[in-house]
């Protein structure tokens, strides 16, 4: 499957060469400055949240059309989903086999929510079913935006409500908890310069770098993520795991996927379809808003934390929930296999589903117009 189709259209004022590398240095520059603020007054997901926002409002500005590259990205992810793969111990592996009917039935949930989002989504801006339902799927930006060019789809649509729909859980989650659990101490766990071991750094990195590769030239699904965490969490289970990433590592694996996600936002894009812009706002609260409901369900049934199940049931990317469990202090590997058993059970067939759709609106025209 290409997964390669650029989130932002072509723009012939963005800058080329050293002045489009300059300005990418100034940018994750100022993207490290907001990280560090925002880890000082104690927010969530500080190194990914203030990035997020910083390049949101540059490229919402005036600013010079600089570019963040779609192969950045893949660098964040594989740090992220290295370091959660090393939390897969054997009594990790126990917890998840006893809470599997609960997993599975947590991904179900979501399905059904994700479905009827996209109906909504479909009805309110004119799309197709097809459409609004890549629009609303569980994956990410590029991918989505690959998934509508293959079936014929215009992509910017799918690809703003896929940006907003990430950027409203990374946002609205975190601090949710924060207002019902309180405010944590802001000087708790800063970011330090030191990196004490270099070599563990390039080995894990080999590894996942190495593992991801793999698992693109197999054509599994999400390769940057599912390589790297399940060649690591081999290794952790079976007593071999090499030493975690530090601090510093993980936080710019963060600036780099805030920074990117905060990219994909767009000036041009959102004004010149601002009705589907704020459709896209509203179907991603109203989504977030039934997977949570879901997963308190679940919550009062299964006697599980409600905390770990809104988490799991959020319609995020595995990167962002990890990342997020992580900072919340949750059980990584359980949210984090959430979201695995979702991925693994949508992902494989959201292309037929979408095929499917397509179909069912070229006969629903049909019908509307004989002609």
């Amino acid at each position: 499957m290409n997964t390669s189709p650029a989130p932002h259209p072509p723009d012939p004022a963005h800058l080329t060469g050293w002045p489009s590398f300059l300005g990418l240095m100034g940018l994750f520059l100022l993207a490290a400055g907001a990280g560090w603020v925002f880890e000082r007054i104690g927010a969530p997901l500080p190194w990914m949240i203030g990035p997020l926002l910083l390049s949101a409002a540059v490229f919402m500005g005036p600013a010079p059309r600089i570019t963040v590259p779609n192969r950045l990205r893949p660098v964040g992810q594989i740090v992220v989903a290295t370091q959660v793969g090393l939390a897969f111990s054997p009594a990790a592996l126990v917890l998840l086999a006893k809470l599997a009917p609960v997993i599975v039935g947590t991904a179900l949930v979501t399905g059904v929510c994700i479905f009827a989002t996209a109906i909504l989504i479909a009805r309110l801006a004119g799309q197709s079913l097809a459409q609004a339902f890549l629009s609303a799927a569980p994956t990410s930006p590029v991918e989505a935006a690959a998934m509508a060019t293959a079936a014929g789809i215009n992509p910017m649509p799918v690809i703003l409500s896929q940006t907003v729909r990430l950027a409203a859980v990374v946002l609205i989650v975190p601090f949710a908890l924060y207002a019902i659990d309180g405010w944590p101490d802001a000087q708790r766990g800063h970011v330090t310069l030191k990196v004490s071991d270099p070599v563990s750094v390039l080995i894990l990195a080999a590894i996942g770098m190495a593992s991801a590769r793999l698992f693109r030239l197999a054509r599994i699904p999400n390769p940057n993520f599912l390589g790297p965490m399940t060649v690591a969490a081999v290794l952790s289970a079976s007593g071999y795991g090499p030493v975690p990433y530090p601090p510093l590592v993980l936080a710019v694996a963060q600036i780099v996927l805030g920074t990117w996600l905060g990219a994909t936002f767009r000036r041009e894009i959102v004004t010149s379809a601002l009705r589907l812009s704020l459709i896209s706002v509203a179907t991603a609260l109203l989504l977030l808003l039934l997977c949570s409901l879901g997963a308190l369900a679940i919550a009062a049934v299964s006697g599980v934390d409600w905390r770990t199940l809104v988490l799991g049931a959020a319609p995020g990317g595995a990167v962002e929930m990890a990342l997020t469990a992580k900072f919340l202090q949750q059980n990584v590997v359980l949210i984090t296999t959430f979201h695995l058993v979702r991925i693994f059970i949508f992902m494989p067939n959201i292309p037929w589903i979408v095929r499917r759709l397509a179909r069912h609106d070229q006969r629903k025209l049909s019908k509307e117009d004989p002609k």
